[in-house]
């Protein structure tokens, strides 16, 4: 019919191909399991999708002050912001980790992102050559893997032992150290695992990247989230000569991952990460700026009732839930 398909030139176009960085890349998170998901919910079925950590489907919701103080702002934030952050967010990012100890972190220190998942990628490509090597724990977020995968890099997983609380085995992790070796990422508390590592663990990790000049990458997003009485250790704190990034964010305490705030601090001697902090700069340039209004949400949920202690504690929803799911 004129008009129709058939009427159509064929194209001399040859067939795309993807990228050659994309071969070893894998997220099944959001893989053939969720596309599976959404042809079900296209034929009418009802899906609880559990492949992600959102807390919204859950009825889990962003405290309501915090919700509100965004909108007040919305007005005031159409256009973009400094490309680091806004400056009352940095400010209260920079406050809070002065507050646990580590009073090296300023305003300047700080970047945010659209999440930690961009900062992910950004600080890996702010230093890393083609060939490099990144070591990972496994079981790992498989975030990591591919943004080391994609920056050109090479991911070397080290272990976590599950018969000694899921902690890492230093012996494996030194093992695996080798020239090309430029850093080490450490999630803690660990995702998948849900290990909170003590002191003795990160001060081995301060040690590795001393002895073989690394960088020490900390997730740190489930900071606030923890069931028992072993205390969150920031990286940075026992390992103050090293580059550290620490990486955290409001996607899980305060429930908005959907909001798409998270930050990096940077720590270690000026003189070594000068030339890094500038690279991080040039990146933050590059895309403009981070979304700008869920950064008016960062200094309301820094500072005000932390409303996570009442989810995690005995009587909790989310306690509950820990304990029915641990004794299944």
């Amino acid at each position: 019919m004129p008009g129709g398909a058939g009427d159509m030139k064929r194209s001399t176009m040859r067939p795309m191909q993807h990228s050659s960085k994309l071969q070893n890349v894998r997220y099944e998170l959001r893989g053939p399991i969720l596309q599976a998901a959404k042809a079900m919910e296209a034929e009418g079925h009802r899906i609880l999708k559990m492949n992600l950590g959102d807390t919204a489907p859950f009825g889990l919701e962003a405290p309501e002050s915090v919700v509100v103080d965004m909108i007040h702002h919305l007005r005031g934030a159409q256009g973009y912001s400094d490309s680091k952050g806004i400056f009352s967010a940095r400010t209260a990012i920079s406050q809070y980790y002065q507050t646990r100890g580590l009073m090296t972190i300023g305003v300047e220190d700080v970047f945010i992102g659209n999440g930690v998942s961009e900062l992910i990628s950004m600080t890996l490509q702010a230093f890393m050559e083609n060939g490099d090597e990144i070591l990972i724990p496994a079981p790992d977020y498989p975030l990591w893997t591919a943004a080391v995968t994609l920056t050109g890099g090479k991911p070397v997983h080290y272990l976590c032992d599950e018969d000694e609380n899921w902690w890492p085995d230093m012996a494996d992790v030194e093992a695996k150290i080798t020239p090309r070796t430029r850093g080490i990422v450490i999630i803690n508390p660990n995702n998948p695992t849900g290990a909170v590592y003590p002191r003795h663990i990160l001060e081995q990790f301060a040690s590795l990247a001393r002895k073989h000049d690394l960088v020490l990458f900390s997730d740190e997003i489930y900071e606030k989230i923890r069931y028992v009485d072993a205390p969150h250790i920031h990286t940075a704190a026992v390992a103050e000569d090293v580059c550290v990034l620490t990486f955290s964010g409001l996607s899980k305490a305060y429930r908005m991952p959907g909001y798409r705030a998270g930050w990096v601090a940077v720590t270690g001697p000026r003189t070594v990460t000068a030339a890094y902090r500038e690279s991080l700069e040039l990146l933050a340039s590059l895309r403009l700026c981070a979304n700008v209004p869920a950064q008016h949400a960062i200094q309301t949920c820094l500072g005000g009732y932390q409303s996570i202690e009442a989810l995690i504690r005995p009587g909790g929803r989310l306690r509950d839930q820990r304990d029915l799911a641990g004794s299944c």
